[in-house]
């Protein structure tokens, strides 16, 4: 068990990533055609309106759990973690980066005041593997937010765009 101070040393930790990656989703898809969206390179691999959207889809899942009633606009596409589908025409990244707008402030506010309880509490997602905390689950969320934009930073400089634009505004 971790003491209070720790706690709250984690969480903000947590809330200046979470800041950090809500400005830099916005940079990273800024620009971005919806054909280029949409281009998997000739690979399997997942195209950066996918990664968008899973991006999307995640934090409202996290909101969902923590009691935040809000729904996106394409959370079919992505509900029950499914990966990318062959065929399917995603939203375009006009369509996520409002969904994103409308979810990342409630988000952060729900986030600012969870308990200790809270945090050492179970993992709503439910990860498999071991008995993990709430802030466990926050943790991997961070990580995986951070690799998602750098996914999409990568494909930007593949497909001959500027490289993602730091400092955040």
């Amino acid at each position: 068990m971790k003491t209070k101070t720790e706690l709250k040393s984690a969480l903000d930790v947590i809330l200046n990533m979470y800041d950090l990656h809500t400005q830099l989703y916005l940079n990273v898809i800024e620009g971005i055609s919806e054909k280029d969206a949409a281009n998997r390179l000739n690979t399997k691999a997942n195209h950066i309106a996918w990664i968008a959207g899973s991006l999307v889809f995640e934090r409202f899942e996290l909101a969902r759990l923590l009691g935040v009633e809000l729904k996106p606009s394409s959370g079919e596409l992505f509900r029950d973690h499914k990966g990318i589908q062959d065929n399917v025409i995603y939203p375009s990244l006009s369509e996520f980066k409002k969904d994103w707008e409308k979810i990342s402030a409630p988000l952060k506010n729900t986030l600012m005041h969870l308990s200790e309880e809270q945090l050492e509490g179970p993992d709503p997602f439910e990860m498999p593997g071991e008995d993990y905390t709430l802030l466990v689950s926050l943790i991997f969320t961070a990580h995986r937010e951070a690799y998602c934009i750098g996914q999409i930073g990568l494909y930007r400089r593949l497909l001959g765009y500027e490289a993602m634009k730091y400092p955040m505004d």
